[in-house]
């Protein structure tokens, strides 16, 4: 039995998924934290705590083997987090919501075209840049939440966030452009 085939067998038990659904469950409490505490030492740590079981559950899955769960459960638990505690800073005042607004829909744009090409048996798989997007999606969060930035440096967390929007248009156009390419090739498209 290979790793991945056993990592398979594991379902939502493996330790890469234990950790995605510990950050999916807790990403409310943090989001329930920036609304009430703003920019806060111990609301950033919480959230870099989760963002490091990011970094940890890939790697795990990496390691001993991806599961169907798990390529569900994680981008779902990304979404909430980033999406949940980029609103929140938009209801504390920290972000502007036309930038986040751009975000959210994004996602949910590549969700809904995820999900209709995938029945049309297109499959979009993952680019690097999509992870370097959801970084930089989170250091904008971290850089909103650190005490010193948001008093006296909030360019730095607004251009961080501004990054992020164009990381995400950028993701979302080539995958776009790859399933048109995918769909044309198998015959799809006429």
């Amino acid at each position: 039995m290979t790793a991945a085939e056993y990592s398979e067998g594991l379902g939502l038990a493996s330790m890469a998924n234990v950790l995605t659904v510990a950050r999916l469950l807790a990403s409310p409490l943090f989001i329930v934290m920036i609304t009430q505490t703003g920019p806060d030492w111990r609301t950033f740590g919480v959230g870099f705590v989760l963002a490091m079981t990011d970094l940890v559950d890939g790697w795990l899955a990496r390691r001993r083997g991806t599961t169907r769960s798990g390529a569900f459960l994680d981008p779902l638990a990304d979404k909430v987090f980033v999406l949940g505690s980029m609103y929140a800073l938009v209801a504390d005042g920290a972000f502007s919501a036309v930038p986040v607004t751009i975000i959210a829909a994004r996602e949910l744009a590549m969700s809904l075209y995820r999900s209709v090409v995938a029945r049309q048996g297109v499959s979009i798989p993952a680019v690097r840049l999509a992870k370097w997007k959801t970084v930089v999606q989170t250091w904008a969060i971290g850089f909103a939440l650190i005490p010193e930035v948001a008093h006296n440096a909030h360019w730095v967390a607004t251009g961080t966030l501004w990054l992020a929007v164009v990381l995400t248009l950028w993701t979302g156009g080539s995958y776009w452009v790859a399933a048109r390419r995918a769909h044309v090739t198998s015959g799809g498209a006429r």
